[in-house]
């Protein structure tokens, strides 16, 4: 048996899986986690908050179990956060997540010194809040006192495996999204790791996705017996394990996510300099990503069901599917949690304009919600050339999951069709899968695709309105 972890923005799950990659029934657990949001922009986890949620999750599937039962453990963290710890490996800040803004000056003056275009086809990050040397030189600026007390900088993976095992590695896959790391020499960049004024000691040994870890501490190993002698994978980036839960291993195959936030990925072997508004991170040392990620997504569905007050469920779904595309006059730009891909403006806020008398809440939350498909269209635009001809875009993420009218505006919105697989959560089972190719126990990630449960194909007419509407979100973009 397989145990995957997926500690996610905005839940934490632990599910088991047999040796085809195929979940077992009743054996799975989610707890909902909810970052801490400050008023200058700030996004955080608590560490420890968010490892009780860990611990909670594989109590809900190993208690009782017997002893050896899990062969190994696969884990996916949110890409980007960085945590900082002191000479014992105890947490001295929180997890500074992606969509924390108040480095946003800091990433500005870094573009001014810096050759970002360089260090964006070194590294495959832009320079942007939501990566490492932008955030270290705000805590630099704001909180030095902290700053000089931590020993080493790392994230969430990191941490869980301090505390199980007492020490830890960083992955390759993580390393490849905090904007210090090579992508080519597959080593950290010494210009980045100027920029954020950091030594390359300060950060945990780097290791491939492969370097199991075994011999819980005694605590652990009492508490899950299950878990003895199972191999322990270090944790890989969510987005990464997501392409491989849904078959997108490949440039034939578009991973398109919406869950706390929205990203388009394809996986390719060589990772090679990303183009403008894109990203290149890594699954390991052999296989690369390319892709573009917003900091919008179910972000923002939930923002508009608390602030509007509109009941979520089937009446407000056979609303939105109902409407005509881009019928309320109104023009959104949803940058919430500022803006990532394409443009990476982290000060950027969100507008609507066209606010009239007659508008509802209805009317803004559909015109929230086709803002945020236009902008996934925009990233699509640049990353499409990548991909093979005739490829698929596989659609998954618990946003969409949600609602299959939202899942419609993505199709009209890229005038592609979407697969869906036929799987609740692909991460997760990307994670198994990964943990299983770890073993020997696939004959590759590529045979591993999911069944296909719809293919939602796009309507020109609707299409031809959304690209309308594009352009005056353009427009709109252009001018505020």
């Amino acid at each position: 048996m397989i145990l995957a972890l997926d500690v996610g923005t905005s839940s934490t799950r632990a599910a088991a899986f047999d040796d085809t990659g195929a979940p077992l029934p009743a054996r799975s657990h989610r707890i909902p986690v909810r970052p801490a949001l400050t008023p200058d922009g700030g996004v955080e986890h608590d560490p420890r908050r968010l490892f009780e949620a860990v611990v909670a999750c594989l109590d809900g599937v190993l208690h009782g179990r017997p002893a050896g039962e899990v062969d190994a453990v696969g884990v996916a963290t949110f890409w980007h956060g960085l945590l900082g710890f002191d000479a014992d490996g105890r947490p001295l800040t929180p997890i500074y997540l992606w969509a924390d803004t108040r480095s946003a000056p800091d990433a500005a003056l870094l573009r001014e010194a810096l050759d970002e275009a360089a260090l964006h086809a070194r590294t495959g990050c832009p320079l942007h809040a939501s990566f490492w040397p932008a955030k270290l030189r705000w805590l630099a600026r704001e909180h030095p006192d902290t700053l000089r007390r931590v020993a080493r900088w790392g994230s969430f993976g990191e941490y869980l495996e301090l505390e199980l095992f007492g020490e830890a590695a960083t992955s390759v896959s993580m390393a490849s999204a905090t904007g210090l790391f090579d992508q080519a020499r597959l080593r950290w960049d010494p210009e980045a790791l100027a920029a954020a004024e950091l030594d390359e000691r300060a950060l945990f040994p780097l290791c491939d996705r492969q370097a199991a870890r075994r011999g819980l501490r005694p605590r652990w190993a009492t508490r899950w017996p299950a878990l003895r002698g199972a191999a322990w994978f270090p944790a890989v980036g969510d987005g990464a394990a997501n392409n491989v839960g849904a078959g997108c291993t490949d440039p034939t195959r578009v991973a398109l996510t919406v869950g706390t936030s929205a990203a388009l990925r394809i996986m390719r072997p060589e990772a090679g300099p990303p183009p403008p508004g894109l990203w290149c991170y890594r699954l390991d040392r052999r296989q690369a990503l390319l892709g573009g990620a917003l900091a919008e997504g179910g972000n923002v569905w939930t923002w508009c069901l608390e602030v509007l007050r509109l009941p979520a469920g089937e009446s407000l779904e056979r609303a939105l599917a109902a409407r005509t595309p881009d019928d309320h006059r109104l023009t959104v730009l949803p940058f919430l949690a500022g803006e990532r891909a394409p443009g990476w403006r982290a000060d950027r806020r969100a507008v609507i304009a066209g606010l009239g008398l007659d508008t509802t809440a209805l009317d803004i939350l559909a015109a929230a919600l086709e803002a945020v498909a236009l902008r996934v269209a925009l990233v699509y635009e640049r990353l499409a050339p990548h991909a093979a001809p005739g490829h698929a875009v596989v659609a998954s993420g618990g946003a969409l999951q949600r609602s299959r009218a939202w899942t419609r505006m993505m199709a009209d919105a890229l005038g592609r069709p979407l697969v869906v697989p036929a799987v609740e959560e692909a991460t997760s089972r990307g994670v198994a899968l990964l943990a299983l190719d770890a073993l020997g126990r696939l004959p590759g990630l590529g045979a591993c695709a999911p069944p296909v449960a719809e293919t939602i194909l796009p309507d020109a007419a609707r299409h031809a309105r959304y690209r309308a509407a594009l352009a005056r979100q353009r427009r709109l973009e252009q001018q505020v």
